[in-house]
């Protein structure tokens, strides 16, 4: 895995798109955030319309990993998409994006 701790946010950001499109989803930039350093969240959605929150954290041994932060429950839809304007708002360079793939379990994060 190559260590891209370092790449500018926004192209980060366009591999994720370009990505998606490549495994037949589909991409869309909900928020831009700071271009060279803005925190990037990931939210995918399953084939149930669900969203899954996913932000690249580090870890103990030092690499930077997506990992699940959220999940969008059926029952409670709102709780979701709170969070998700609480974050914005205490983050003016935070990117939000939206990924929509049909086999979400097999498009890994980590491996992009």
């Amino acid at each position: 895995m190559i260590d891209d701790s370092r790449l500018p946010a926004r192209l980060e950001v366009g591999g994720l798109l370009r990505a998606c499109e490549s495994a037949g989803g589909f991409a869309t930039v909900l928020r831009k955030g700071d271009p060279d350093s803005g925190t990037i969240l990931v939210i995918v959605v399953d084939s149930k319309g669900l969203g899954a929150l996913f932000e690249r954290l580090p870890q103990a041994d030092g690499p930077r990993l997506w990992q699940e932060i959220r999940h969008q429950e059926a029952d409670n839809k709102q709780d979701f998409e709170e969070f998700l304007q609480r974050r914005a708002s205490r983050d003016p360079d935070l990117w939000m994006i939206e990924l929509l793939i049909a086999d979400s379990a097999r498009f890994d994060l980590n491996r992009r």
